[in-house]
């Protein structure tokens, strides 16, 4: 560690200059600042967090999420995950209620209580055998579906990626983990540290493959990230009349050069990829 504690430390030091920043966040966002065609406008702020969340895990997260699958068993592992998962499973219930998916809502509702009585607390996720589909939805889509404007896009430190909207209902997803129902500080700091180095050790592939394939690292998780947090707001099909970021973008870089390129412009890298990563997680956030 003697090695990465002068980079962990240079990292931090490079976000100084920028803390400010943090003063104005909530003013850019009332005021608008973010359009669709530019939702990134704290990227300077964002690129210092997003390189310093690279250092730490780099330094910290990567390696100890590699041992944790190199020692632990799959079957394990995919436990852990099911326990989180089934976790998820009755707030992602009690969201779908909130946008008033009763029927959904009442299918989670009972993937919670099958995983947890006859899955050993969601250890065996008994349910997908069912055939109970898991919604996986979370407070930020919520706002969403209330019409709350994602606003700008934002790194946080550690955390990762988010936006304005994902940002306010922060608090609220941090209150129904696990951890926070466990009396025992030792039991509640371990359930963290197993939440997030499982979640780390399940996107080691993405993110090597991310590693080889980004030219910039930063610009395509954030385009991805936006991406998918838009599909999921909208269930998989957002409205037509909005241009998605990185489309806008190409349509401003490239030239005319043929009529045939106008009518039917390519599809830009980060959207073709984007289902294939999970950016929430990829530079060491949850």
């Amino acid at each position: 560690m003697n090695l990465t504690q002068p980079r962990i430390a240079d990292a931090v030091a490079g976000l100084r200059p920028a803390a400010a920043t943090l003063l104005i966040v909530g003013s850019m966002a009332l005021t608008g600042c973010a359009t669709t065609q530019n939702p990134d406008p704290l990227e300077p702020w964002n690129r210092k967090v997003f390189a310093f969340n690279e250092v730490v895990d780099n330094a910290v997260l990567k390696p100890v999420a590699t041992t944790y699958r190199d020692v632990v068993p799959a079957p394990v592992r995919k436990g852990a995950t099911n326990f989180f998962n089934n976790v998820q499973d009755a707030w992602s219930a009690v969201n779908l209620v909130l946008q008033g998916r009763f029927r959904d809502g009442a299918s989670d509702l009972l993937r919670f209580g099958t995983n947890t009585v006859f899955g050993l607390l969601g250890v065996i996720d008994v349910a997908s055998e069912l055939g109970l589909q898991r919604h996986n939805e979370d407070f930020g889509q919520t706002l969403g579906k209330w019409g709350l404007g994602p606003g700008a896009y934002i790194v946080w430190p550690i955390l990762g990626p988010s936006t304005i909207r994902d940002s306010i209902a922060l608090p609220i997803e941090t209150q129904v983990t696990p951890e926070t129902w466990a009396s025992s500080v030792r039991l509640r700091n371990s359930l963290t540290a197993t939440r997030i180095v499982n979640t780390r050790a399940n996107l080691l592939q993405a993110s090597s493959l991310l590693d080889d394939a980004a030219l910039d690292k930063y610009s395509f998780l954030r385009d991805a990230f936006l991406q998918r947090r838009r599909s999921l707001v909208y269930d998989g099909n957002p409205p037509e009349d909005e241009v998605p970021y990185d489309e806008y973008q190409d349509d401003e870089d490239s030239a005319p050069a043929a009529p045939a390129a106008a009518s039917a412009p390519l599809p830009s890298a980060s959207a073709a990829s984007a289902p294939a990563v999970d950016p929430a997680a990829s530079s060491g956030s949850k």
